[in-house]
């Protein structure tokens, strides 16, 4: 299977595809609860003890997609008390109207790997490797490369399985396996939460409450526990609108090119093979009708009812992830533009992190249920995990803007202002060089009308293309390597 997905920063309103969305952010103030919550649900006594007669932390979670997932498999490993709540599950699990496939770096691999090594085996053998393969940016009209990076070696040089894409719904389908459904409740959407000093209360939408030690929003880019904690904020449409789409193709590049990025100017289209003789991806033509064959193919062979758009949503970066008992993780805390595949690793980064917080606690000696020693826990996992995954939203931030300016040849459009004194200068020039006086404004109209005609299909080479190339190719292993390897868990990963 292959997929393909392209993203479109659209023009401006005159043009039918343009779907630009203003959105309020709406500031409201920071708001803590305190408030006790009486007749909530909670597990027997005797169930919560651990062998040496003292009670184990029980991890309440707010939602269950793979960061949710990810964070409740850790936790049972551990022995914690787990329970995830999620609004709906076939949603999650299935791919759905706007959810593909998902790309797991080494540095997620090697994490799950280090959570639940069988888990890991099932989602290699369901998924398809990418990084022993050709990954870069190529041109859309010429189909060339623009730069190529490595995912391979320091992967190999570190041990670390190799990136990979897997459907998301059979990841799912692994991970609440592995999990248990007696740790899933379905239907089950968390609306709020009461915060005292002893526990927090969850409250679902149908009125149910339970009680627990902790409460984790991994409940996504719209979390409910992040509004109720920070105030409800809007979040911020992109510029950017995702199409999709699913087309039975197996490119003939498929042995040597894990995936490419095809660059052009506010658009690129990213091209994905994920194995079982297919490819993913409402192609308008208008934006790719003069792209290399590989984009246009594509298109033409995935069948309308299997195209899907959906607009892609972006929050700044906080540097709270929460208060008391209650923290955040994922796309709830810290949601990343899909350019650079690092959202869902950076989740499952998070459930490690604060997994290891927490066991550090469990061992420590001291009673687990004391109220500033798990506010003191949750607030070192986030100040560990801040500083990458600040450079990571700050990375992908800057990539989308890096591509959405690709411009490789220095465009003339007429009536544009570099048209227009480009155009001015040079007939000036040539026709006063090149005829006598009283010839000039006859032939200054006569080169007016022929610039006007050829110019804007002259292609000369944007200047600044070959110093961004070299900037690239400078910069990019750098930060690969990082984001795959510099997690900080290097130690404790070759220990399991």
């Amino acid at each position: 299977m292959a997929s393909l997905l392209y993203y479109i920063k659209p023009c401006p309103q005159k043009q039918k595809y343009s779907k630009i969305r203003h959105l309020r952010a709406k500031k409201d103030s920071m708001r803590c609860y305190s408030v006790r919550c009486e007749g909530g649900n909670d597990l027997k006594s005797e169930q919560r003890n651990n062998g040496e007669g003292r009670k184990r932390l029980r991890i309440l979670i707010a939602g269950g997609g793979i960061g949710g997932l990810v964070l409740a498999l850790a936790a049972k490993h551990k022995g914690f008390e787990v329970m995830t709540f999620e609004k709906d599950l076939s949603a999650v699990r299935g791919e759905g109207r706007e959810r593909g496939p998902i790309q797991l770096s080494s540095n997620a691999l090697a994490v799950l790997k280090a959570i639940d090594e069988n888990a890991v085996e099932k989602i290699i053998k369901a998924g398809h490797i990418t990084g022993n393969k050709i990954t870069g940016f190529a041109d859309g009209i010429s189909g060339e490369w623009f730069t190529k990076f490595d995912l391979l070696t320091p992967a190999v040089m570190r041990r670390i399985p190799i990136t990979q894409v897997i459907c998301r719904m059979a990841l799912q389908e692994i991970l609440v396996n592995a999990v248990g459904s007696e740790v899933v409740r379905n239907k089950s959407k968390v609306v709020d939460f009461i915060e005292d000093p002893s526990k927090v209360t969850v409250i679902l939408e149908d009125g149910q409450q339970y009680d627990g030690d902790i409460l984790v929003g991994a409940d996504g880019i719209w979390s409910t526990v992040r509004s109720k904690l920070f105030g409800a904020q809007e979040a911020k449409y992109s510029s950017y609108t995702c199409y999709s789409g699913i087309t039975n193709i197996v490119p003939p590049y498929i042995d040597t090119v894990g995936y490419r990025v095809f660059l052009g100017l506010n658009q690129y289209f990213v091209a994905l093979y994920i194995g079982n003789g297919k490819m993913q991806w409402f192609a308008i033509l208008e934006l790719f009708g003069y792209w290399c064959n590989e984009v246009i193919t594509l298109i033409m062979e995935t069948p309308e009812h299997m195209i899907l758009q959906r607009d892609v949503y972006d929050r700044d970066m906080i540097y709270c992830w929460g208060i008391g008992r209650v923290t955040l993780l994922g796309d709830a805390a810290h949601p990343m533009l899909p350019n650079l595949g690092q959202g869902g690793c950076m989740a499952i980064e998070d459930c490690y992190q604060l997994v290891l917080e927490l066991d550090e606690l469990a061992k420590s000696g001291s009673d687990v249920q004391q109220s500033n020693e798990i506010v003191s826990t949750l607030r070192r996992y986030e100040k560990k995990r801040m500083f990458r995954v600040s450079a990571v939203h700050a990375a992908t931030r800057m990539a989308s803007n890096m591509l959405a300016a690709y411009l490789p040849y220095m465009e003339f459009a007429p009536a544009g202002p570099l048209f227009v004194s480009f155009s001015s200068m040079l007939f000036t020039s040539i026709t006063l060089l090149c005829f006598p006086v009283f010839e000039v404004e006859l032939k200054l109209n006569s080169c007016s009308s022929f610039l006007l005609q050829h110019l804007p299909t002259l292609r000369i080479k944007n200047p600044l293309f070959e110093g961004a190339r070299a900037l690239l190719q400078f910069c990019l292993p750098h930060l690969v390597i990082w984001m795959m390897a510099g997690h900080g868990y290097e130690k404790d990963l070759m220990e399991k």
